[in-house]
């Protein structure tokens, strides 16, 4: 049994992706011909809040956009998907964020640069209070202050709302952050690097590992990817993530969530741009993974 109108708050990074293909990766001091440039809506935060929303949820996003071309373009653009937007604030005299995306041989570079990220700080937290204390779950990723993650996520604990930690950025998490997080969804990388920072035996109920065609990896168990054509991989990742929560909100067990979360992550990478390939519920839902 699942319940309804359940509300995802997403509280991350508000980017323009700007990306960029090409057959060969640049060496050092070299230059190269590209292929087609385009620019995506972006950041770990809006990509994971369109994901939940597509998937059914009432997602409220808390974030920060430039007043400039960007902004208001990505603002829009969340707006269409029914995002509530109460939460965002609009920087003046600073640029939205922007990630620099190199695709090659259906795979990602990418370089951030945060912009008005960096104001998603507690005071901004303090302002949008209830948004979170209602929340069913709480998704935050680090693109944002990690001071910010921190301070949520102490909030949380005291509200008993789960929270779920997409750690990407990578970067070393306190041993107070680890122990109040519900769960924490690195890839394969980021656990790599989490483990070496952690004793990760103390955690291993927490960590849902993203590993791309490998599927996910929860408790020593592997939940196969499904099989697809893949044009291109980014927002892969900010799929699982946003689908993750929408079921987890909706009281499905982790058990079904994942494979779920898995599948829309699967049919994000059949298309190209982070937030264009994610699919709807009805998609998921009908996927069949013996077809593809």
């Amino acid at each position: 049994m699942t319940k309804q109108d359940t509300t995802v708050c997403i509280i991350g990074s508000i980017n323009m992706d700007m990306t960029i293909t090409t057959k060969q990766l640049p060496a050092k001091g070299e230059t190269v011909i590209g292929g087609e440039f385009i620019t995506y809506p972006g950041g770990k935060g809006a990509n994971q809040a369109v994901a939940a929303a597509r998937l059914g949820s009432a997602v409220k996003l808390i974030g920060a956009v430039g007043d400039d071309v960007f902004g208001t373009s990505l603002l829009n653009g969340l707006q269409g998907e029914g995002i509530n937007l109460d939460g965002v604030r609009v920087k003046a005299g600073c640029s939205t964020g922007v990630a620099n995306i190199i695709l090659s041989e259906h795979d990602n570079r990418i370089i951030v640069a945060p912009g008005a990220n960096t104001y998603v700080t507690p005071k901004l937290i303090d302002q949008n209070i209830e948004a979170i204390t209602t929340s069913d779950v709480i998704l935050m990723q680090l693109e944002i202050p990690i001071e910010t993650v921190e301070y949520v996520t102490n909030i949380a604990v005291k509200e008993k709302i789960p929270v779920i930690l997409n750690p990407a950025p990578y970067q070393k998490l306190s041993a107070n952050l680890l122990n109040n997080l519900t769960y924490i969804t690195p890839n394969a990388l980021e656990a790599r690097e989490l483990k070496l920072d952690t004793d990760c035996l103390e955690i291993d109920d927490k960590l849902i590992v993203t590993k791309g065609s490998e599927g996910v990896e929860y408790k020593g168990r592997c939940y196969p990817a499904s099989v697809v054509e893949v044009k291109d991989t980014t927002g892969a990742g900010d799929t699982f993530n946003g689908a993750l929560a929408a079921f987890i909100s909706k009281g499905i067990p982790l058990s079904e969530a994942i494979p779920k979360a898995n599948i829309a992550a699967a049919i994000s990478v059949t298309k190209e741009g982070a937030q264009t390939g994610m699919p709807s519920l009805a998609e998921v839902l009908n996927f069949n993974t013996e077809v593809h």
